[in-house]
């Protein structure tokens, strides 16, 4: 459970209660957590992932990304695209689409192969979206992240607001 660093949450951000925390008490630049609950991730009837070695990613105003191990990945089941994006922390990313028998989702999940150093840790280690993709936590499903771009897993734990919601854009 993240602890609050003393910044102060604004005004306008949920008190969190019991077992929750805010994205408002994450840092910036974000910060690597290990976390060992149970990430699965399907699309279809097909698990794409299943680990309890993930890394969450927690930064101010963003739900936590969780990044999974290459070896608790089924690559079968991946195709890296042409597509990239760039992180100011992390750097570029590189996309999948999910490809199966009868099914497949477009950049269903994104990795950094070489990250910058302060995310070395990740470097490999692939996040999925929870609007492509099923995505649980301890067997809770995860609600995506409000908006296409960002790729926040949202669960109970978490309380808001979150950037990319609506009426965030000037954020």
């Amino acid at each position: 459970m993240w602890k609050n660093t003393g910044q102060r949450r604004p005004d306008f951000a949920v008190e969190p209660g019991p077992g929750q925390e805010s994205v408002w008490d994450y840092p910036r630049p974000p910060v690597l957590q290990p976390d060992s609950r149970r990430v699965v991730v399907r699309a279809g009837d097909r698990i794409i992932a299943d680990s309890t070695g993930s890394i969450r990613v927690c930064e101010t105003a963003s739900p936590p990304t969780f990044y999974i191990p290459p070896d608790d990945v089924n690559f079968r089941l991946l195709s890296r695209t042409t597509a990239h994006t760039f992180c100011e922390w992390k750097g570029r990313a590189d996309y999948f689409d999910f490809v199966a028998e009868s099914h497949a989702v477009p950049c269903v999940g994104w990795a950094y192969p070489e990250p910058s150093e302060q995310f070395a840790r990740i470097a490999g280690w692939l996040s999925f979206y929870a609007n492509r993709a099923h995505c649980f936590v301890d067997n809770e499903p995860v609600q995506p992240q409000a908006g296409g771009f960002y790729g926040g897993w949202v669960t109970a734990e978490v309380v808001g607001p979150f950037k990319g919601d609506p009426g965030t854009g000037g954020w």
